[in-house]
């Protein structure tokens, strides 16, 4: 099963479409998935444009009365996909955007890759479509306000929103955290998610996908130097919640050892 969450604040113009867009690629890519949308309190047409969607695909529908913001929207989402799963070592789950800026047509090269073994891979965004020259220049050089803090061998573009998970690495990293997941938002969040996935995953990998900011349907929400801003504020918050370390990993053959009763003499 591969579950597709998606968060969404007030994105009525685009979400519906989105949607429809994956169903399409699944169709062609046949492979059993679940739509999982969070309406993160929207105050547009949001919920009635999901409604008759519902009726149709293979979508859930979650809901927070309120905003509570991009990381609470995430960490419902793939928590709600670990509780439903019951192969997490085959399952798996895509994070990607309700406003079209991450390509539909990149799931099945996100599916393959977990099949052939990766863990986690991210797809680092190749920005196409209007953005201010600014904007740009923040999303490209925005893993550098996290640098020495935050690291995931392999990955460069550590704030992209558009990943595949293998869902045990991802409940292993739930797991080791005593209450949320994720302490930092927007564009730090998805670092931080990745940087505590990656410490339960075997492999991490990372594929180049488009990245779109001119079929949104809306005025974009990057405030340049406020983003930049909450990026260096970040740091601090993700110093003072470090990654448990990791379990070790026992060789089968030493664990049955261990289990045997010393020989009595």
């Amino acid at each position: 099963m591969i579950y597709v969450c998606i968060p969404s604040y007030n994105e009525a113009p685009t979400v519906g479409l989105l949607l429809w867009k994956i169903r399409q690629v699944f169709a062609g890519f046949p492979r059993e998935y679940q739509l999982l949308v969070l309406d993160d309190g929207s105050t547009d047409a949001t919920a009635e444009v999901l409604e008759p969607y519902a009726r149709v695909l293979p979508l859930t529908v979650l809901r927070h009365p309120e905003r509570r913001g991009y990381a609470a929207a995430v960490e419902t989402l793939l928590r709600r996909a670990v509780e439903l799963t019951d192969r997490p070592k085959r399952d798996a789950a895509i994070l990607m955007h309700a406003d079209f800026a991450h390509n539909p047509q990149t799931l099945p090269d996100l599916v393959r890759r977990v099949d052939s073994g990766a863990d986690i891979v991210v797809a680092e965004g190749k920005i196409e479509g209007e953005a201010s020259r600014p904007h740009r220049w923040l999303r490209r050089h925005a893993p550098m306000f996290l640098r020495g803090v935050v690291s995931v061998p392999g990955v460069r573009d550590i704030v992209s929103g558009f990943a595949i998970f293998r869902l045990v690495a991802l409940r292993n990293a739930i797991r080791s955290q005593e209450r949320e997941l994720l302490v930092a938002d927007d564009w730090a969040a998805n670092a931080e998610l990745y940087w505590r996935t990656s410490r339960y995953a075997r492999r991490v990998e990372a594929l180049t996908s488009t990245e779109r900011h001119d079929l949104r349907g809306r005025p974009s929400r990057v405030k340049v130097w406020e983003s930049a801003a909450a990026l260096w504020a970040a740091r601090a918050r993700l110093r003072a919640s470090p990654i448990p370390p990791a379990p070790v990993e026992i060789p089968a053959g030493r664990r049955e050892a261990e289990r045997q009763p010393e020989a009595v003499t």
